[in-house]
């Protein structure tokens, strides 16, 4: 019925006002009676084989939303009940910020993925940490980032205010230096700031009495080199794992009309990169860290596909969107086909 009626009918109106109308909707049939029943019904596949235990945490299945769909913590519980194992909250930001001028979000209907250029918009961090007070039971990871307005030189500053107002409220932690879309955020993945900025949450993790795994999202744009340094950055840091990955700037092969858009790129033309890198990083390193992976999985068969190249866990997002909340149930059913 999605990709059928509600894909065709939603995907006629502008995608970031269909975007907070299909939050409006899903808190609203929340709230009658028996729905949010009959949404887990559909699409919660529930089996102790699917769980999985990763940075010492137990995740229920091990498909998850990416950041940036949910990014102020407003829709966690309700997304939670479509059978998501995880939900990743943010990117958030110290202080809130509009973002980008808009149009910001632009479909490619003709390469099934999606160009933003959003600009870490939130609500800022203690809004959302309100929110998360009232969890029950949601495995939640907390990606955090910088205000635009802030230079890279001061740029640990936010990610620590970030990570210490989330710090009781999420499950795991993402720092965020890969978007696209925030001006020279990317610099900070270069081997020496980004080394810093993890260490100095490290050192701020270790001071609290029960530590939370700490993530890396990365681009998929790296070269080998930089791949090999992120592994190198890891092993010094010891911090938990890797994300990949966040969208990229290439446009190689693209149809749609949109395709000249800044931003970062989404979806189906992902799908190999994301792979690629993720079985990169697996490879060079001898599986010596458990990777998030996530980049164009469109399919049951995509998701497999990074488990094998060396995946712990995925992350959905452009996919959730084209192929609707069904996706999720494929997945975790096609996992159990090969248990």
């Amino acid at each position: 019925m999605y990709k059928l009626i509600v894909r065709p009918l939603f995907f006629l109106f502008d995608p970031e006002k269909i975007h907070h109308f299909t939050f409006s909707l899903i808190r609203i049939l929340h709230k009658v009676p028996l729905v949010p029943s009959i949404f887990r019904g559909l699409y919660l596949v529930e089996d102790k084989r699917l769980e999985r235990e990763l940075f010492g945490l137990k995740f229920k299945n091990p498909v998850g939303l990416a950041a940036g769909f949910d990014k102020d913590a407003k829709l966690y519980k309700e997304l939670g009940d479509l059978g998501f194992g995880f939900i990743e909250i943010g990117t958030l930001t110290p202080k809130a910020q509009p973002g980008n001028p808009k149009k910001r979000l632009f479909r490619l209907k003709a390469d099934s993925a999606i160009i933003n250029r959003m600009g870490f918009n939130n609500g800022g961090v203690e809004e959302a940490v309100e929110r998360l007070k009232k969890n029950k039971g949601v495995l939640i990871g907390g990606n955090i980032g910088k205000n635009k307005v802030t230079p890279n030189e001061t740029a640990v500053e936010d990610y620590k205010i970030c990570f210490n107002a989330l710090f009781d409220y999420v499950d795991y932690f993402v720092v965020n230096v890969s978007s696209p879309n925030t001006p020279n955020l990317r610099a900070l993945q270069d081997k020496e700031p980004l080394t810093h900025l993890l260490k100095t949450l490290k050192d701020l993790n270790a001071e609290k009495s029960s530590p939370k795994p700490i993530l890396l999202k990365i681009a998929p744009d790296l070269t080998d080199e930089q791949l090999l340094d992120i592994i190198d950055i890891v092993k010094d840091t010891k911090i938990e794992g890797v994300i990949a990955t966040n969208t990229t700037i290439s446009r190689e092969g693209l149809k749609s009309e949109s395709k000249e858009e800044t931003g970062g790129l989404s979806g189906k033309p992902l799908t190999k990169r994301s792979t690629e890198v993720i079985r990169f990083l697996s490879e060079k390193s001898n599986k010596a860290f458990p990777i998030i992976g996530v980049g164009g999985i469109h399919s049951a068969e995509d998701a497999l596909e990074k488990l094998d190249a060396g995946a712990s866990l995925v992350q959905l997002y452009t996919g959730f969107i084209y192929e609707g909340p069904k996706l999720i149930s494929k997945i975790n059913k096609a996992i159990l086909n090969r248990a």
